[in-house]
This record gives structure tokens, sequence and C-alpha cells, in this order.
């Protein structure tokens, strides 16, 4: 399985964060900045994981992962939200639009590259953190 993951988040300091810790874990990244930009990269490079903010600009993230879950090329791909929402409705919201899994944000950074190996069959998680 490809152990590429495709960021979508627009929030730089949170991207910076992502994109380290995987970098770390080993992970090769691809980044978008808005849902948008995350299907067409999704649809072109066929990630093995896809990490995707909920409010973003252009197009949010429960919209793209609808998109993506009803295109045959790309439903196959764990779509998990990383995500500020809290309340049960939002979470329900983002399981509803097609999303795999979520995080909530500040993230916990042993919970996030343990969830992110959950995903990618074939990688360890990370311990001793």
């Amino acid at each position: 399985m490809e152990k590429l993951i495709l960021i979508v988040e627009d929030e730089p300091s949170n991207m910076k964060l992502f994109r380290d810790l995987l970098k770390i874990g080993g992970y090769p990244t691809i980044e978008a900045t808005d849902g948008q930009r995350g299907v067409k990269l999704a649809r072109e490079r066929k990630p093995g994981l896809i990490l995707m903010d909920v409010n973003m600009p252009v197009m949010d993230g429960c919209e793209a992962t609808r998109i993506l879950k009803s295109d045959a090329s790309t439903k196959h791909i764990p779509i998990v939200a990383v995500t500020s929402c809290v309340m049960k409705s939002e979470i329900e919201e983002i399981l509803r639009a097609g999303c795999d899994d979520y995080l909530v944000k500040p993230i916990d950074i042993k919970d996030f590259l343990n969830k992110v190996a959950q995903y990618l069959p074939g990688t360890a998680p990370i311990t001793g953190l």
C-alpha cells in the first residue's frame, strides 16, 4: 500500500506540524490548502491516506470527502478528519460525509502518529513519545 499521505489543511502552522511529524515517521506527503485542490491531488496521486481539515476556504472538508467517497477511483482511500469541531453533531456530520475517522485539534502527537499507522497497514505505530 502507498505510504504517501495527502494533507489538506489551510492553517500554515498546522500544515507544518503535520508535515514535520509525518516526515519523522518516514511518511512522504503532498499538500493542499483547500478541499478543491485536495480532491484534484487525491485523484491524480492516489495517496494511501488523506488527513482532511474540515473548515477551509473554497471547498470544506466534508464536501471534499463526499466527492472523493462517491468517486470509484478514490472511494477506497481512508480519510481522517483533523478538526477543531468537538460537538457530537459536528462529529456526526463529519462521519456522515464519509470520513473514516477523526482527530481533534489541537492534536496529541502520539495519537496522531498512531492513527496514521492504523490506516496505513505495514507501518508501525510510534511508541516512546
